[in-house]
């Protein structure tokens, strides 16, 4: 009889094994975006839908996106104190002639004043009416990945850049964040008034407080020709009518 029960056990066990080595291949493949689900291009609950690009994404064709259903983007500008995405100015133009609404983001930098960073941001960036609020990008590079940057040299960083940017545009900036980001560095108070744009690509967003859900980073759109094919997917929480009222005002 223990025989059995232990053959009964070890075969549970063996399922339960390969059920999470399944999920976890599953969960892979839906990463590299070999695995889409039903609901991934456009979830019936959210009216208004957006792409973020860079250079990776080379040449866009911003009418053909418009076509898919696109209402805003958000476009990499600048990384760091000195870097500056070479696509941005066509970009960004290139959105607003295809009637697609544009927004500009930041890759902060752990290693270099944020009111530099500021400037760099500022030297690319027009103050576009209508536009969306300039974003500051918060995520991991480098050897930041294994040991991440502390939290109050990274709030030394960060402050003077968010107080320069919303001077200049006259909005808060966005932070956008990925979890880990997010419980590290702007989980505090003095964050909850910065609009939140959340990156969870496998699960809806477990924080209360969001703006911007960034749900995919595994989707395939017609309309760009560079190395990278995928392309991030967003939404805003809100109506058309809260997004058409949400950052820059028009002129």
């Amino acid at each position: 009889m223990k025989s059995v029960f232990r053959i009964l056990l070890r075969l549970i066990l063996i399922a339960a094994a390969l059920a999470a080595l399944a999920a976890l291949t599953l969960a892979f493949l839906r990463w590299r975006g070999y695995i889409l689900l039903p609901d991934e291009v456009h979830p019936p609950e959210w009216q208004v839908f957006g792409v973020d690009v860079s250079t990776y994404q080379g040449e866009v064709d911003w009418t053909s996106l418009a076509g898919q259903g696109v209402d805003f983007a958000f476009i990499k500008a600048t990384e760091g104190s000195g870097l500056k995405d070479v696509r941005f100015a066509e970009n960004w133009s290139g959105s607003q002639a295809a009637g697609i609404r544009p927004g500009a983001y930041h890759f902060f930098s752990y290693d270099s004043p944020g009111e530099t960073q500021a400037q760099n941001f500022i030297e690319t960036v027009p103050v576009t009416p209508g536009s969306l609020p300039p974003v500051v990008d918060i995520e991991f590079y480098g050897s930041y990945l294994d040991e991440p940057a502390d939290a109050a040299a990274t709030k030394a960083i960060l402050d003077p850049l968010l107080e320069v940017l919303e001077e200049h545009y006259g909005v808060k900036p966005i932070l956008y964040a990925t979890y880990r980001s997010y419980q590290l560095y702007l989980s505090g108070r003095e964050y909850q008034d910065y609009p939140l744009w959340i990156s969870s690509p496998l699960v809806a967003p477990l924080l209360h407080d969001w703006d911007f859900w960034q749900y995919s980073h595994a989707a395939r759109l017609e309309g760009y020709q560079g190395r990278e094919q995928r392309i991030d997917l967003n939404v805003f929480r809100g109506s058309r009518k809260a997004f058409d009222a949400f950052g820059l005002p028009t002129a």
